[in-house]
């Protein structure tokens, strides 16, 4: 894999994952391709060249939080290398085009550049926090405080919100009926505007309680 084709094509990752990239094998996947299915077992990461991968988590009756989307330069299913079942599942959301490593070749690469076990460690402390300050604030704060925290961030400097309803309620962990009922009310309080492309843009400060 070490011709031009692929030494362009992995410019879109760090420097520091183009070198593991080169001990996979590159993939297409269309939209909607289950790549990690949550409770199975599983030796291999994910190196995502194009695209766009979201790890979720789903309960008996189908309802699903979203832990996070991920773009190009960015791997998943390093929570698995310990040998332990999956802990999430990760489907494609945009046609995709990834890198699969398996856990052989990681321990290969780990072995020739031992720093990259560090920056591992820290990926995995991150979504770890990142994990934790998400259930946190699903047992503290009440669907609004959940929603307000996602639109401060998506909105901020001016920029718009893009996920639907659905994805919304995903991120959130409640019901899409829910979150289409706070975003009206905030709409009729002004404090939201929908346009025609059917983003959200935030006109003022959303109010701490609603």
């Amino acid at each position: 894999m070490a011709d031009d084709s692929h030494d362009k094509e992995f410019l879109a990752l760090p420097p520091s994952l183009r070198l593991l990239a080169v001990r996979g094998v590159a993939r297409n996947y269309r939209k909607g391709a289950l790549l990690i299915e949550e409770g199975s077992l599983g030796d291999c990461l994910y190196l995502i060249l194009s695209g766009a991968l979201r790890a979720y988590a789903s309960d008996p009756r189908g309802r699903e939080v979203t832990y996070g989307i991920y773009g190009p330069g960015e791997y998943v299913g390093e929570m698995s290398l310990d040998g332990r079942p999956r802990s999430a599942s990760v489907i494609t959301e945009t046609a995709s085009r990834v890198v699969m490593v398996t856990r052989a070749s990681l321990l290969t690469h780990i072995s020739v550049h031992p720093e990259f076990a560090f920056e591992l460690l820290t990926k995995v402390i991150r979504r770890a926090r990142a994990a934790t300050l998400s259930t946190k604030q699903m047992a503290l704060n009440g669907v609004y405080g959940r929603l307000k925290t996602l639109l401060d961030e998506a909105t901020d400097d001016g920029r718009r919100l893009s996920m639907t309803h659905q994805a919304i309620a995903q991120r959130l962990g409640c019901s899409r009926e829910m979150v289409s009922k706070c975003l009206k009310d905030l709409e009729h309080g002004g404090f939201l505007r929908r346009l025609p492309s059917r983003e959200y843009q935030r006109l003022k400060p959303l109010p701490v309680r609603w």
